[in-house]
């Protein structure tokens, strides 16, 4: 069997690494081998192989056959290309010398293509690192300024901007009086003197209709007060008219005196009367029923049905009781009949034992 080029599986779990060795092709995987070549590394970006090209190129040489993986490897790393190379110079196509130059030219290209996908690498973590940053930062500044906005208190932002809306102003009104002109201040003259004499006009009136509701509420109070006077002497009059017949007729006052109470207790009984009515009213109100919504005819069919199951529930439990109690009376009449039998034969025991006894004092 021809020997073989192959991996030997090292490492922990999750995280191998392996060897590159030559080995029988009938030994186990991880077993003995004839000679270890180099290391293949997958878990770094770009993957770490360490290969010893010379010793791989004399083991193809010597008809070692390598396996998928390991052809790869030795691909990567020039192995097979120099062994090509050594398969011309046996041929006589060129000589050692031009197969190195080839050889080198092409590890240098291959070198250069490696270190460029390094950098391309450490620039791409460069640049995510640096973005993550940039964000966090961002992130950051935006909450200490939320956090600044809800500690600073409110009054002194609206006390401030009061101010600055003041100076504003001030500084507007120190503007135009600096580039006020004399023609301008002789226009303002009269337009003032106008807007004064339209204020004057304006209060005039008001004055008037000032006065004139006084005078009207003066005159109200002086008819009400007229109206007052007059009522009252006719309520003097009505009043000593009842005494005048009074001193004329004893029996008239007293007749007076009785009008007056019974007026009085008409006046106590009227309320009474009136409130009669309200309980009435109130009992009627209570008495009245209230209009019944109109109930579905789906719940109303339901409801039956529910009764119907119930009675029909109760018609069963009836049933059920009555057999029970059949059956209780038929136990209860066989136990009676059993204890009636039970009776019998020792009736018929005593009777036949009474017998034999004269029968035995005769013997």
């Amino acid at each position: 069997m021809p020997a073989k080029i192959r991996l030997q599986r090292q490492g922990k779990k999750g995280r191998p690494y392996f060897h590159i060795v030559v080995a029988d092709a009938r030994a186990p995987r991880d077993g003995r081998y004839i000679e270890r070549l180099g290391m293949y590394n997958p878990n770094t970006d770009p993957a770490t192989i360490e290969l010893d090209v010379d010793g791989a190129v004399k083991w193809l040489g010597n008809g070692a056959q390598p396996t998928d993986t390991a052809k790869a490897i030795l691909s990567y790393k020039g192995v097979m290309y120099k062994n090509h190379l050594l398969k011309g110079v046996a041929k006589g196509a060129f000589d050692e010398a031009e197969a190195e130059k080839r050889f080198s030219a092409w590890m240098e290209e291959k070198q250069a293509k490696i270190e460029a996908k390094r950098k391309g690498l450490a620039d791409k973590d460069a640049k995510e690192k640096a973005d993550r940053l940039k964000a966090e930062a961002e992130v950051s500044k935006a909450r200490a300024a939320e956090l600044a906005a809800a500690a600073a208190p409110p009054v002194e932002a609206t006390a401030s901007g009061e101010d600055s809306s003041a100076e504003a102003e001030t500084a507007e009104g120190t503007a135009t009086d600096g580039d006020e002109t004399p023609a301008e201040a002789a226009t303002e003259a009269p337009t003032e003197e106008k807007a004064e004499a339209k204020a004057e006009k304006k209060e005039e009136p008001k004055e008037d209709e000032k006065a004139e509701a006084a005078a009207d509420a003066k005159a109200e109070k002086k008819e009400a007060k007229g109206e007052e006077k007059v009522e009252e002497p006719k309520k003097e009059e009505k009043a000593e008219e009842p005494k005048a017949d009074s001193s004329a007729d004893p029996s008239a006052e007293a007749k007076a005196e009785a009008e007056a109470t019974a007026s009085k207790e008409e006046k106590k009984d009227e309320p009474a009367k009136e409130e009669k009515p309200k309980a009435e009213v109130k009992a009627e109100k209570t008495a009245t029923p209230e209009p019944t919504p109109e109930a579905d005819p789906v719940e109303t069919k339901a409801e039956e049905a529910k009764e119907e199951s119930k009675a029909e529930a109760k018609a069963d439990d009836k049933k059920e009781e009555k057999a029970e109690e059949k059956k209780e009376d038929s136990s209860a009449e066989d136990s009676n009949e059993a204890k009636a039998e039970d009776d019998a034969k020792a009736e018929d025991s005593a009777e036949a034992s009474t017998s034999e006894e004269p029968k035995a004092e005769k013997k």
